[in-house]
């Protein structure tokens, strides 16, 4: 099995749950394999690296499985692009603490961009809004990539599972528990924590019993 993990947006290929989740696989599941790319880069750019990267892994399965076996692990704005890969080829996706509204939750660094320019400024599609730890620049473009790219469904609701923490203090659990849950996908909200998920090494034994649950359908 391939486990996809996709980071958030103030992160990269060395995610802290990413990490983790990669020697404890190493540890306890060395039939699973870890990839984290590291997805610094605009919205299109990352759906298209996501799905090379998974038909690669495809192309070079044995071809008597009949199947890939690759699942999605995604934190956050790795959520969000979890489903909307899972919703356009119907691979398993395992989501923590997903956003679910990046044009929406997003928006704040356009704000902010707006509220701190000089009147001298040229307002541009290819204006610098924020810059990510990871290094990724972004622009209104990227935010008017996610507008149009809205999830408004879970298509392949049995090969979705979701992790929420109610103690999440920079998206709204409330709004993606409904969201998902609505949906018909599996969801486990979790008393307490935070939106780093920061007990996830304690968790990853649960973590992979759903993950293996996901690729039976």
């Amino acid at each position: 099995m391939n486990l996809i993990y996709i980071h958030g947006l103030d992160s990269d290929a060395n995610s802290t749950k990413g990490l983790l989740l990669e020697k404890y696989c190493q540890h306890h599941h060395p039939d699973i394999t870890v990839l984290r790319p590291d997805l610094n880069k605009s919205p299109a750019q990352v759906r298209e690296q996501l799905l090379s990267l998974i038909e690669g892994l495809n192309n070079s399965q044995d071809q008597q499985t009949g199947s890939s076996n690759t699942v999605l692990v995604g934190s956050s704005l790795g959520g969000y692009f979890s489903t909307l890969i899972s919703n356009q080829i119907g691979c398993p996706a395992l989501l923590l603490n997903p956003s679910t509204q990046p044009h929406i939750t997003l928006q704040r660094f356009s704000d902010n961009s707006v509220s701190n320019q000089d009147s001298s400024d040229e307002s541009s599609d290819n204006q610098v809004l924020h810059t990510t730890a990871g290094g990724w620049r972004i622009t209104p473009s990227d935010l008017q990539w996610f507008a149009d790219h809205r999830i408004s469904q879970v298509i392949y609701p049995n090969k979705v599972a979701v992790l929420l923490k109610e103690g999440d203090e920079l998206l709204n659990s409330e709004l993606s528990q409904a969201f998902y849950e609505g949906q018909g996908t599996s969801v486990t909200v979790q008393a307490g924590g935070d939106h780093r998920f920061s007990d996830f090494g304690e968790q990853l034994p649960m973590v992979i019993e759903v993950i293996q649950d996901l690729v039976k359908y």
